[in-house]
Order: C-alpha cells, then sequence, then structure tokens
C-alpha cells in the first residue's frame, strides 16, 4: 500500500498559503485490509476512511464511470489495481490534480502546477462535464483565487454542460453547500461573474441574473446598474468580514428591482417589498438556514429605511427597531446593520464613506433596552392598568429615553 497526499493541501502549500484539511490517496490496498489495519469507514458513496492515529481521511484509489445525470448518476470502482494516476485523472481541476508522496515528491500527471504558475483555472479532461457540481466549484474557486482566469476550453465546456442541461439536475443541498462557501470567499462578486458567464446564473438564480442592465438613480448610485451594485456590495461584505448570514442577506436585498416596471426606472419604488417576496421562494428552494433566512427578510424589507433613518425623531425609530425585532434579538440587529452599511459603501466612489446610521440606531437601540421595563409595568399595574396599556407605556418610556439621551447629546454638541 501506498500513500499520498493529494488535493487542496498540495495546491495550498505550492500557492505558500495556509492548508486546512488534508486528504489522502491510498493505492494497492482494500476496504478488509484497511479495517484489518485499524481504520475506520466513514464513506457512503465511495470508500473513505479516517487513519487510526491522525483520523484524517483516506479514500482509496478510484475510478468513476458517468450512468445518469446529475451528480450522484456515477458508478465508482475502487480496487487494489487503481492507479494514482487513474485516481488523478477523474479529479475536476488540474491545480486539484496534484499528489505528494510521503517522501515528498510530487506527482503532477495534468500540469497543475504549470495551471498555478500561470493562474489558470483548467479542467482535467472531458470527465468534468460529467458532474455539474464541478461548475459550482470552479466557481467558487475563482473566488477563493480572484487573480487566477478561467481556461477559455474549460469555460466553453462549461457553457455546453449548461446548454445540456446538466445544472438543472443539481439538487438543493449541493447548490446551497458550494454557493455559501463562495459567498464566504475572498472575493465573492468572481464566483457570480463565472456563473454568468457560462449561462449557469440563469438557471440557478435566474432572480440575481436579470439585475444586470437595471439602471439605478446615479445620484444614490453612481455604477447605475443594479448587478454591478450587487456586486460591490458582496465584495463589501467580504472586505468587512462578515459573516455567511449577513452575506446572503446583501445578496438578496435587492431581488425586487429586477421586477421593476419599465416605465418606473430608474426609480425602484416599493422594491424592498418585492424583493422580500422573491427573497422568500429563493430561499425556499436553496433550503438556506433558518438564519440565513430570517435576517435576509429583514434587511430586504427595511434597509431603505434604515439608510433614511438619520432624520428620524425618537418614535418612529423605535418602531423601525420593532419591526427589525432589534429588542428581542439585538444581536441579530447587528447584522442588519451591517448588512446596510455593506449596501452603502458597496457603490461607486462610495467605499470609503462613513455610515453613521449604524451608530445611532444602535445607541437608539441600547438606550431602549435600558429601560427597566418590570418597574414601568409594575406602576401601571398599581394605577389598574393591564394588558395592551402596559405595552404602550414601555413603548412611551422608551421613547421618552431615546428623546432625553439625544437632547442631552445635541446640548453637548452645542457646548463642545
Amino acid at each position: 500500500m501506498k500513500r499520498f497526499l493529494v488535493g487542496g493541501a498540495v495546491r495550498d502549500r505550492l500557492l505558500g498559503r495556509p492548508a486546512g484539511d488534508r486528504d489522502w490517496v491510498l493505492v494497492g490496498a482494500s476496504p478488509d485490509e484497511l479495517i484489518g489495519l485499524g481504520y475506520t469507514p466513514v464513506g457512503r458513496d465511495f470508500p473513505v476512511f479516517l487513519h487510526p492515529d491522525t483520523k484524517e481521511e483516506c479514500a482509496l484509489a478510484r475510478t468513476e464511470r458517468k450512468t445518469a445525470p446529475g451528480y450522484r448518476g456515477f458508478v465508482v470502482h475502487a480496487a487494489p489495481d487503481v492507479t494514482l494516476e487513474e485516481d488523478l485523472a477523474r479529479r475536476d481541476l488540474t491545480i486539484n490534480a496534484i499528489a505528494e508522496d510521503e517522501s515528498g515528491q510530487l506527482v503532477d500527471p495534468h500540469g497543475g502546477q504549470r495551471d498555478l504558475a500561470a493562474k489558470v483555472l483548467r479542467h482535467v479532461s472531458p470527465a468534468f462535464s460529467e458532474d455539474p457540481v464541478r461548475i459550482l466549484r470552479l466557481a467558487r474557486f475563482a473566488a477563493r483565487f480572484d487573480d487566477f482566469s478561467v481556461a477559455p476550453e474549460t469555460l466553453a465546456l462549461m457553457q455546453d454542460m449548461v446548454e445540456h442541461g446538466e445544472v438543472d439536475h443539481l439538487v438543493p443541498e449541493r447548490v446551497w453547500q458550494e454557493l455559501s462557501r463562495g459567498l464566504m470567499e475572498s472575493k465573492p462578486s468572481r464566483m457570480f461573474e463565472v456563473l454568468r458567464s457560462c449561462g449557469a446564473l440563469a438557471r440557478l438564480l435566474p432572480e440575481v441574473e436579470r439585475l444586470w442592465g437595471v439602471p439605478q438613480r446615479a445620484e444614490y448610485h453612481p455604477e447605475v446598474d443594479t448587478g454591478v451594485h450587487l456586486m460591490m456590495v458582496l465584495d463589501m461584505s467580504a472586505r468587512l468580514q462578515a459573516d455567511l448570514a449577513v452575506r446572503y442577506a446583501c445578496l438578496g436585498h435587492d431581488l425586487g428591482k429586477g421586477t421593476t416596471p419599465e416605465h418606473l426606472l430608474p426609480r425602484h419604488i416599493g422594491h424592498e417589498e418585492r424583493s422580500a417576496r422573491l427573497l422568500k421562494a429563493v430561499s425556499e428552494r436553496l433550503r438556506a438556514p433558518v438564519d440565513c433566512r430570517e435576517l435576509a427578510d429583514v434587511v430586504a424589507r427595511e434597509h431603505g429605511n434604515i439608510h433614511r433613518s438619520g432624520d428620524l425623531k425618537a418614535a418612529p425609530t423605535l418602531r423601525l427597531l420593532e419591526r427589525c425585532d432589534a429588542i428581542r434579538k439585538p444581536q441579530r440587529f447587528k447584522q442588519v446593520l451591517l448588512a446596510c452599511e455593506c449596501d452603502a459603501r458597496g457603490r461607486l466612489g462610495m467605499d470609503e464613506e462613513p455610515y453613521p446610521q449604524a451608530a445611532r440606531l444602535q445607541a437608539a437601540l441600547d438606550i431602549a433596552l435600558g429601560v427597566d421595563t418590570a418597574k414601568v409595568a409594575s406602576k401601571c399595574m398599581e394605577t389598574g392598568k393591564q394588558g395592551p396599556a402596559i405595552g404602550k407605556a414601555i413603548q412611551d418610556a422608551r421613547v421618552t429615553a431615546i428623546e432625553i439621551a439625544w437632547a442631552k447629546s445635541r446640548a453637548e454638541g452645542r457646548k463642545n
């Protein structure tokens, strides 16, 4: 039996990047032999084992044969006679098809080192076209290695896959898995750029695809094009190191602009509610996690009101906080504000602009949360008030507290 380090660990070491999990390929072994050596079987679709000491994943060298559409339509053959070269030939990209033996010697039959040096994402063989997940994986790698280009022949192959309906067989779980990982890369816009270039975005996320070419008012959006704006917002979310829920909210915040009647353009009256409706359908289709869905819904509905909140008085400010459920979920409201900041700064020439709305609303929320609601309720009950009357008294107390704090802040500002 021979053991080879493969895939991302080799690629990232050659790029001088921090390596993540290490994956191994075992050549010349059988499942029974490995179990006898103490390896633990964990693979569901093909033979994968955990090393008895390191617990790293070790897969038997294998080949694959396409038998049906989609990413599950394969028959896997794993046996002691499968060679390392045969195993590497079934991999997606040349940069992921480099192996290293236990003495540090590289095995690179498909020119992966050459493509790393040239910064090219290139498919290993025509077998790339047999698995539509590879389109998403390549797009995700483009978001990670944002200075890499896609080889023209690989792009042509991806376009052919889309035209032949391969991406239509992708299940929601796999789409979400790759999409969410791509959103968390250093330049998420590159993922969407690649998916658009091969036609896959129109199949997977038509609500996002139709944003390109939709104009916005230039005084608010110097970049004008809604699709361009969306990509700037996503890249800003990466720059501000936002979590996945915030990045997903950024992705869906303006979907409604793609359905604005043409005679209203470049204005987008009521796009927030349309965005929320479209986003609900997208989230259900992708089976997005609940935290992502809920945050994205709030941002879609309220981002315009948050942008315009700078002149709101205390009462409407509190109503805005309540619509965002900020009183009950203050930590989520921080995410809402971050997504809105990404939206505001994801515009041409505005990437360094401050976003004072966030600090103002956060301060208002802190003041509202500081009100002693138990004390207010107790006073109400002493006078016979119950139910809604107590709720109204708590609201009034919060409004008053915000008004007093803001008046004090203005007075101190005048002194200074």
